[in-house]
């Protein structure tokens, strides 16, 4: 059973303002070299890292992607994801609460009104963070969420649950995303200290264990009408929103996959051969051991590779928001995406193949980065990537707006 949700209220002075992408790095690796001192034991224990997420605030990231206009630096894609990346690698479970926020912050840029950007881009530049539910209207099956949006004069009532709401538990403010019958979109972002949200501590995957996850229980809920994005038809229309939510993913695989093969690295270099015809030498020396590190760390930088040019399309369709750039920024995203979860997941299991048994005690949690890569991986099913890709050029069938 989980239990109700009480994020501990706080005067948060303003969030440091970031002038450039090279401090937005510079930034997120001082944070990182922090997170990952205690991340091991955050996850045993499952202690939620309320005291990171705080610092997370203060110090500017949330606010990067942020348009120019609106006090941001409207950083690139690629180093959006970069800086994910980076977070993930030291602790993929708090990479996730930017990965969801900047996510919702996309959709805001395409289809908030302009008062509703410049009220929401305030927020995120003090260090406020939003999360998101992701649901459908109608009934739920078994494994699915249900969701019934109905008008009330001027606004409307939501009531319902959503499931594993990736990093709410996190969140000051909450972004509502629904699916209507007529496969428009309904989006709106409400204070998470609304009346009749009630946000359940109930995440127990084995995996990303302390990312703030939970269900969200939305009891008669009102929504005012200037809490729904006024433009929000733009997002039943071809855009880069999911496609953003889509490359900051690949984000947390790539870091992962970074961090599964310096702890392989270490641990190769302190131990001792660990297979009986190693004829004494250490395994840091066998060629094996050697050339199948050089593979990994080949294959993480062509992934790397990979997210930095789907980051370059996504800015292109930014720009230029034609079907013709959205579909190549898709198509981008979609193998980035698949190749950062592969090498995720072959660099936690190689982890285990070259330190052997001794690899495996608990109190090592060797095995935080094979769960961790496993459940993240789920959002995305490389077969389901390789068969929208394979469509499209096989068949002429456009990716659908997810």
């Amino acid at each position: 059973m989980g239990t109700v949700s009480q994020l501990h209220e706080r005067l948060r002075p303003p969030a440091h303002s970031i002038q450039s992408e090279e401090e937005a790095l510079d930034i997120a690796r001082s944070l990182a070299a922090g997170f990952a001192l205690q991340a091991s034991d955050r996850d045993i224990n499952r202690v939620l890292p309320y005291d990171e997420i705080e610092a997370l605030s203060q110090s500017g990231l949330l606010g990067i992607s942020v348009p120019s206009e609106h006090g941001g630096i409207d950083i690139s894609n690629s180093v959006l994801t970069e800086v994910v990346a980076i977070l993930a690698e030291a602790d993929p479970s708090i990479a996730q609460i930017p990965q969801t926020h900047f996510h919702v912050l996309e959709a805001v840029r395409i289809g908030g009104s302009e008062e509703q950007k410049a009220s929401l881009f305030a927020r995120a530049i003090i260090g406020d963070r939003f999360g998101g539910v992701f649901t459908k209207i109608g009934v739920g099956t078994a494994g699915q969420d249900a969701l019934q949006v109905t008008l009330d004069g001027l606004g409307h009532r939501l009531n319902g649950r959503s499931f594993d709401s990736p990093s709410v538990l996190f969140s000051d403010w909450i972004a509502i995303f629904a699916a209507t019958d007529d496969n428009g979109a309904f989006v709106a972002v409400i204070p998470r200290n609304t009346e009749g949200i009630q946000i359940i501590d109930d995440w127990d995957g084995f995996g990303q264990r302390t990312s703030g996850n939970g269900t969200a229980i939305l009891h008669n809920v009102y929504l005012n009408a200037d809490a729904v994005l006024s433009r929000g038809e733009k997002l039943g229309q071809p855009t880069i929103v999911d496609a953003v939510g889509q490359l900051t993913h690949a984000g947390i695989n790539l870091g992962i996959a970074r961090s599964a093969l310096m702890a392989t690295i270490d641990f190769v270099r302190a131990n001792p051969h660990p297979w009986p015809d190693g004829d004494g030498k250490r395994a840091a020396d066998d060629p094996l051991v050697v050339t199948r590190i050089g593979e990994i760390a080949v294959r993480i930088e062509a992934a790397t590779a990979m997210v930095e040019r789907a980051g370059s399309k996504i800015d292109a369709a930014q720009i230029n928001l034609t079907e013709d750039h959205v579909i190549d920024a898709a198509l981008s995203v979609a193998a980035a995406q698949t190749m950062t979860a592969e090498i995720a997941m072959e660099t936690a299991n190689t982890l285990f193949d070259l330190a052997g048994t001794s690899a495996a005690r608990i109190g090592l949690n060797l095995d935080r980065h094979w769960r961790n890569a496993r459940i993240h991986t789920l959002h995305g099913p490389a077969r389901q990537k390789y068969n929208i890709v394979g469509n499209y050029h096989l068949n002429g069938i456009k990716p659908s707006r997810r």
